[in-house]
């Protein structure tokens, strides 16, 4: 599929952005939680510049992305160590 023009909204400020049909909702549901993000912090903390609330918001995001990464790195380490406890056992049974 190829590319389509689209307008998003961040913070009161509209972006055109290309992007890949099959992208289009992704990034608009990204740019929809971006949003509620900044209304959270606007609601909850005494910042109004919206410098301050978007950096908030991409330090939440970016935190979480690293949080998930680390988390992924960790479990394929376990995975990768229950299949060499899981190769020695089966090469111990079949040496026998």
């Amino acid at each position: 599929m190829g590319e389509i023009s689209i307008k998003i909204t961040i913070s009161d400020r509209i972006y055109p952005l290309k992007v890949n049909v099959e992208e289009e909702e992704i990034v608009r549901r990204a740019a929809k939680i971006i949003n509620e993000r900044i209304k959270d912090y606007q609601e909850n903390y005494a910042v109004r510049d919206k410098q301050d609330l978007l950096s908030m918001a991409v330090l939440h995001y970016a935190t979480a992305v690293l949080r998930t990464e680390h988390k992924a790195q960790h479990q394929d380490t376990a995975v990768a160590d229950k299949v060499e406890e899981l190769d020695s056992l089966l090469k111990g049974f079949f040496t026998k």
